[in-house]
């Protein structure tokens, strides 16, 4: 027995959007919406689920509408990919919902709460741990609520991470249904409790696909997974660009640090230089005043043996000498 993955457009609308679904649809939300509580107890299912033909369905960013006995309207879906500013596209639609709810002349009072219910494949909010988030319009001192109007409610499936021993509420069971009914191959316990987890899995049986719905399901696989090879492909070509900027910059760094240990050393060895030259050049200058005391008293050539000065640097000497005194 093998079972659709709930998590591809086609088997999310299929399981809970189809016009048998309703029952599956009511614990569904009770369990997501309203942590396992029997809150829903009727609802209409908007244009619900039909088998395709070959041409395929219409893409659409939401799988199932439904609304409440009470006039709430629940906007569903199901995300496998990430793309470019989910969140706000999320929040755009629920937002739109709640607008179009009024015709030219008609009062706010018509007005009736929108709720979003966003599953992901991918880690939406990676600052939170729980797989489970519920956001609502409040104020933030004191958290009272604006009302009930609009609310948001997210599954992370990656986050949930409780193994079949360890289900226990209504809301594990349905989240655990979502992330790994694609992987079995038999109905375990605790899945088997709910008749209406019993009819799920009876919707997902891939026997029980009509040969439309088997080529559609292959089209929107290859259309997830070429989605897949975009996001791999564009993560791989930042990689390389990253590695590619990294070693230009390191090449550069590395000329700048060559260039200034360069310039260190050089000024280093030429302090050292100036002042060997120094040193030098002051006893050349001892040796030239100590020559300069002798002219006179001793030949040149002795000058020049005893104080180091070439000869014609002591006969330079004492011809200065010379025409100084003269």
């Amino acid at each position: 027995m093998r079972f659709l993955d709930p998590k591809t457009d086609f088997a999310f609308k299929k399981i809970f959007g189809s016009a048998e679904s309703k029952p599956i649809l009511i614990e569904f939300l009770n369990a997501l919406v309203y942590d396992s509580q029997p809150i829903v107890q009727d609802l209409e299912i908007l244009d619900p689920y039909q088998a395709p033909q070959l041409q395929g369905v219409k893409d659409t960013f939401l799988d199932v509408k439904a609304q409440l006995a009470d006039g709430t309207m629940v906007l569903i879906e199901m995300q496998v990919l990430n793309p470019l500013d989910f969140n706000k596209r999320v929040l755009y639609n629920v937002a739109k919902a709640y607008s179009l709810q009024l015709q030219r002349g008609q009062g706010y009072s018509r007005l009736r709460p929108v709720i979003g219910l966003t599953i992901t494949d991918f880690v939406l909010f990676p600052e939170r741990d729980r797989f489970l988030s519920h956001y609502q319009l409040l104020d933030r001192e004191d958290g009272l609520p604006y009302g009930d109007d609009i609310e948001l409610v997210f599954v992370e499936l990656p986050k949930f991470a409780k193994s079949l021993g360890d289900l226990e509420t209504l809301t594990d069971l349905w989240t655990f249904f979502l992330q790994q009914a694609g992987d079995l191959e038999e109905i375990p316990p605790p899945l088997d409790s709910s008749p209406n987890l019993d009819h799920a899995f009876h919707i997902a049986e891939t026997i029980n696909l009509s040969m439309e719905e088997f080529d559609l399901l292959e089209k929107q696989a290859f259309k997830v997974e070429d989605g897949r090879n975009v996001v791999r492909r564009a993560i791989l070509e930042g990689l390389q660009q990253g590695r590619e900027e990294g070693r230009e910059e390191g090449r550069e760094e590395g000329r700048e640090e060559g260039r200034e240990e360069g310039r260190e050393e050089g000024r280093e060895e030429g302090r050292e230089e100036g002042r060997e030259e120094g040193r030098e050049a002051g006893i050349q200058e001892s040796r030239r005043e100590i020559a300069r005391s002798l002219l006179g008293l001793l030949p040149a050539a002795v000058i020049a043996e005893r104080t180091g000065l070439t000869l014609a640097e002591v006969e330079t000497l004492a011809a200065a000498d010379a025409a100084a005194g003269t």
